[in-house]
Parts: structure tokens; sequence; C-alpha cells
């Protein structure tokens, strides 16, 4: 069998591309990210319009990076990411958000997503930036910001969010804020991580993060604070 020759000294081997998945319902704007990616140098290593499909890809394809879609037909991509982050830890999400500034850092930070970019037509610059620095592991939101996200959250017992909410939900949504993930929520509060990603729907749903159109129902107080 012959033996592979070494790289010239000095010489440096290639370097791979980024590997990216994309999460979006809509097969078209799939393709034009895929497309659009692809132009920048990036390899896509597959797609899919189904949250559940996706957990089942990503583990499977094992990307540098996913890029999913904050709402999908069966769930959200803030689920997606927190399955991920079980399954295939070495994965790094972005969530793709339509929300606003302040719903779309909330988002990552329940998600442990390392970060998240607003949609804009016509303006890709901040996706391919965000890519190629989350690749890099330069951090696209600092602790210092998911530390003030997280503890506004549940900064106090008469938030209109946490009114709605049964004891184990509040339970899981101030684990969520923490950073754990589904399996460690569950080794925490003794469920199984099934259970867990029921009680963490029903946490985003009450959150506004699984109805279209609807946001969380009352403002942050001092919300301004949340940003860098």
């Amino acid at each position: 069998m012959d033996t592979p020759t070494a790289p010239p000294d000095g010489a440096q081997s290639p370097a791979l591309p980024i590997r990216v998945f994309i999460l979006n319902d809509h097969k078209m704007v799939r393709q034009g990210l895929g497309d659009m990616l692809e132009h920048f140098g990036f390899e896509v290593a597959g797609d899919s319009g189904s949250a559940t499909e996706a957990v089942r890809l990503i583990h499977v394809l094992q990307p540098d990076i996913a890029v999913l879609d904050d709402r999908l037909p069966d769930g959200t991509g803030i689920e997606v990411c927190r399955e991920i982050r079980s399954s295939a830890p070495d994965v790094r999400c972005l969530i793709l958000t339509g929300w606003d500034e302040q719903h779309a850092v909330r988002a990552a930070v329940l998600a442990g997503a390392e970060g998240y970019v607003i949609k804009r037509i016509g303006d890709n610059t901040a996706l391919v930036e965000c890519i190629r620095s989350t690749a890099a592991g330069i951090p696209a939101i600092w602790p210092g910001v998911r530390e003030r996200v997280a503890e506004s959250l549940y900064a106090t017992a008469s938030a209109p969010w946490l009114k709605v909410m049964t004891q184990t939900e509040r339970d899981v949504l101030a684990l969520m804020a923490r950073g754990l993930t589904n399996r460690q929520i569950g080794q925490d509060l003794m469920l199984s991580e099934a259970t867990v990603a029921g009680y963490v729907s029903s946490v985003l749903q009450k959150l506004g993060f699984r109805r279209r159109g609807q946001l969380i129902p009352a403002p942050i107080p001092r919300a301004w604070e949340l940003l860098p």
C-alpha cells in the first residue's frame, strides 16, 4: 500500500470549508440561502423544513454550524437548538429570526445558541459574518448579556409570563435561562428528557415564541439594558 507523501516544507493544507446546515420551512428560502452561502465559500451539509427531521439529520451529518429559522410548522429553532446541544454538542447554532432585537436575544439565550441573525431583505452580510466569526470561536452574545437576559426573564414572580406558568414550567424556564441543556434539566428535576422537551415547548408557547405574531405579554423592565 502506498504511503501518502507529506506536503513540502512550509506548505499548508488548504482550509476545509465551513459546513452549514440550513433549517427553514420555505424551500425557496433554503435554496436561496444555500446558493448564497456556497457563493461565499461555505459548504451546505444539508437542509430541512422540519424541526423533527432537522434534529435527526444534524445528529447524522455533524455540520460545523446550523442556521435555524425561529418558527417552524412543527416547532421552533429554539427547541431544535436545545435538542442539538444534547445530541450533537459540537455543532454550533445560530437562530435566524424575524423578531426584533430584544426578542431575538431572548430566543438565543433560551436556546443556548452561539448567536442570532435578524432577517433583513437583501442583506446577507450579517449572516455570512456571523457564521464566519462563530466558526472561529468568537462569541456573538457576550456572557454578561446572557446573564442580564436570564435575570430579566425570571426577575420577579409577578412577571406576566410567569403568572400563566405552572411551578414546574417556572423551574424549567429558570434552568433554560441559566444555559442548561434538556438533559441537564432532566437530571436536575429528575424528569425524562422527553418530558423536559414537552415543558420547554409549553414554556416557549407561553413566552410567545411558538405562535406567529405573538410576543411576550408585557415589556421587560429596562429592556434596553439587555443589549451591549
